[in-house]
């Protein structure tokens, strides 16, 4: 495939700046009868994250390319738009940016960078500690970072949100809010990248069954001494999935994957409690996010292309099982859509579908591992026997 990347630059950043004070201009009533519409677009993404990013930058020098993204952007500094991410870039990640010939620049990165992840079973005061490359860096800057490397043929639209869609047979007609304006877009193919809670999803009949839904709630707790690792954490009283914690330069992230219902915010208080427990100094809260993470536990739960619409990333249910990362497969399932459409539109679907086999295997693999990580005897067991875990040395306190 003949794709090739596109370097960064600032000019990219004030692109798209300036679209969110045009974007008004973008968002069009709909024209009286009469009057010519706009040209159908090719492609429509619903979603400007990593997934949504990287398939337009690969598209948006073939095809004319809508990108809609529901965040508009904010000054540095700002929550508003912030991603329910712990912001770690896993080896898995960093390969797929090194097959796009992308490095990450300086200010993307934050500190500590750290190499070791404390695993605990809470219960059963069981730890251990295990080399990671893990890249620490800001979600946000990374998400805006990708948005600048689109083409200027790409059509960004920020703070534009789908409202909702229908698909007939030559096309599939958008319904779009943005400024307090409702606009309707034709489109050739639409593609959902709008993440767990996809409404892309949610509208295809052959998407019906979606994998099991978490709450994800985190906070960026005021830390004195942030620990020199990050932390995995497994406790059946507050989930069956996991819990973190993730240095980040003078805050502790502190984040769980929660089953969804009532509890979920005395679950997470139960969290910080054991926290203490273990040692952490937790001070101020300063600010907490949530969101839906999606836990795929077969290929069933997956989901590719039907007809006129398609999905990529955790909108398809294309995350880890086992660890919940995202960004590896929000890309993989990217480049697999772009190389489906290298040939031309028609017949994208089936070949999208085959190029994702070895990710849906993959997938599978995955939750198999996850069944060993999150079956309580099976995790005491691999903790108990110390395999390939490391010996730390902490520095003291007054040597951090």
């Amino acid at each position: 495939m003949s794709i090739s990347p596109l370097p960064g630059s600032g000019s990219g950043v004030d692109r798209i700046r300036n679209l969110v004070v045009a974007s008004s201009a973008c968002c069009l009533p709909l024209e009286p009868p009469g009057e010519e519409r706009f040209a159908m677009y090719d492609i429509a993404i619903v979603g400007g994250g990593p997934a949504g990013a990287t398939l337009a930058r690969l598209l948006g020098d073939r095809y004319r390319v809508l990108l809609v993204e529901r965040r508009a952007d904010t000054p540095a500094g700002e929550p508003g738009g912030q991603k329910c991410c712990g912001g770690l870039l896993a080896p898995d990640a960093q390969r797929m940016l090194s097959r796009f010939g992308l490095g990450l620049p300086k200010s993307v990165l934050v500190e500590p960078q750290l190499f070791v992840v404390r695993a605990v079973d809470v219960p059963r005061q069981l730890e251990r500690y295990y080399q990671r490359y893990y890249i620490n860096m800001d979600r946000r800057a990374f998400d805006r970072w990708l948005l600048a490397l689109l083409p200027p043929g790409v059509d960004l639209r920020p703070g534009c949100r789908l409202q909702g869609y229908s698909a007939g047979a030559d096309c599939v007609e958008l319904h779009l809010a943005a400024g307090g304006k409702t606009v309707s877009e034709r489109v050739r193919l639409l593609v959902g990248a709008d993440g767990a809670a996809s409404l892309v999803r949610r509208a295809m009949p052959a998407a019906a069954r979606k994998p099991p839904a978490y709450v994800a709630i985190q906070e960026w707790v005021e830390c004195p001494s942030t620990p020199p690792y990050f932390s995995a954490l497994f406790d059946p009283a507050i989930s069956d999935y996991y819990c973190w914690t993730i240095p980040k330069e003078d805050r502790l992230l502190v984040g769980a994957a929660l089953p969804r219902g009532h509890g979920a915010a005395e679950r997470f208080a139960l969290l910080k409690t054991k926290l203490a427990g273990l040692g952490f100094r937790l001070g101020r809260t300063v600010r907490r996010e949530g969101g839906l993470l999606r836990r795929p536990r077969s290929m069933a739960d997956l989901a590719s292309a039907d007809g006129r619409v398609a999905l990529v990333g955790e909108a398809g249910g294309w995350i880890s099982p086992s660890s919940a990362e995202g960004l590896s497969y929000a890309m993989r399932t990217a480049l697999a859509l772009a190389e489906a459409l290298e040939p031309g539109l028609d017949g994208c679907g089936p070949r999208y579908r085959r190029g994702l086999r070895g990710l849906a295997w993959n997938i599978f693999l995955k939750s198999l591992k996850a069944r060993c990580i999150f079956s309580p005897p099976l995790r005491r067991l691999a903790l108990g026997s110390g395999l390939h875990s490391l010996t730390v040395y902490p520095p003291r306190e007054s040597q951090r």
